[in-house]
């Protein structure tokens, strides 16, 4: 048992740490990751905070406030976008060709990397996060606590989706192209920017089945459960179970594909 455990853990956190370590090593990745949706949050947040209307009172929510969320999957999102062209780097440099012919169980290829992306996701949205309270949205232990775990399984999920279109593919440029037509979709239409539309819309169900608005939720959910906005939205259990669904069916469709390739390798 010691042994099995050996031959999928070690390999697995050995990949993690390879992926944290020359994550940092390169700050124009940090600064890029960062920058960007706070550049983003700034100025759409800013343009829009005049006409945006939510709640009335003393519940009234700013643009600011509502598109926090929003920022912090786009930030998420860019870093599993980031983390997963290391697939692509590794296969030129012969570094992956290595490890698929290595005695090294498929899934702790998988998990290695998945970690890794997904650890890099967190610790940015828990930086970010921390500008919460600039803009009066109050910070504790309980809401941290379901925000790390929010963190998780999104990050977990956004890196498994990187790493199923990352994995085939041969070109960064390719497959950066591939990203902004498909994960850029899928955070405009979570909920990220705007409230859910009706349900006789169509973009209602496209919403609604878009693995990201659960994401998007879960995190709304956790800053601010009984402000305006969420009471149409899944429970923060409910969008965490859908978002830990759809980071498991990542991993085990990843695992397919480095299985596969192994096969061809071998």
């Amino acid at each position: 048992m010691s042994s099995d455990r050996t031959f999928f853990l070690t390999p697995a956190l050995s990949l993690w740490k390879r992926e944290v370590v020359r994550f940092l090593r390169q700050r124009n990745r940090i600064v890029s990751a960062l920058a960007t949706p706070l550049v983003f949050w700034l100025l759409i947040g800013s343009g829009l905070n005049s006409s945006f209307r939510m709640g009335e009172g003393p519940v009234r929510m700013s643009y600011l406030e509502y598109f926090f969320p929003g920022t912090i999957i786009l930030i998420m999102l860019f870093t599993a976008i980031f983390a997963t062209i290391s697939i692509i780097e590794d296969r030129r440099e012969g570094f992956l060709q290595s490890v698929l012919v290595a005695p090294v169980s498929p899934g702790s290829i998988v998990l290695g990397k998945l970690l890794g992306g997904t650890t890099l996701a967190l610790l940015q949205a828990v930086l970010f996060t921390l500008l919460a309270p600039t803009i009066g949205i109050g910070l504790s232990w309980l809401i941290m606590a379901k925000l790390l775990a929010a963190f998780f399984v999104v990050g977990l999920g956004l890196t498994g989706l990187g790493f199923l279109f990352a994995w085939p593919m041969e070109s960064t440029q390719g497959f950066h192209a591939l990203m902004n037509l498909l994960l850029m979709p899928l955070w405009l239409m979570s909920g990220a920017l705007f409230p859910s539309p009706p349900p006789n819309s169509w973009v209602y169900w496209v919403v609604l089945l878009n693995p990201v608005t659960y994401g998007v939720a879960a995190v709304r959910r956790a800053l601010y459960a009984n402000d305006p906005g969420v009471a149409a939205l899944p429970s923060f259990g409910v969008a965490l179970a859908v978002s830990a669904g759809f980071a498991l069916l990542t991993y085990l469709l990843s695992y397919r594909l480095v299985q596969r390739r192994r096969k061809v390798t071998g």
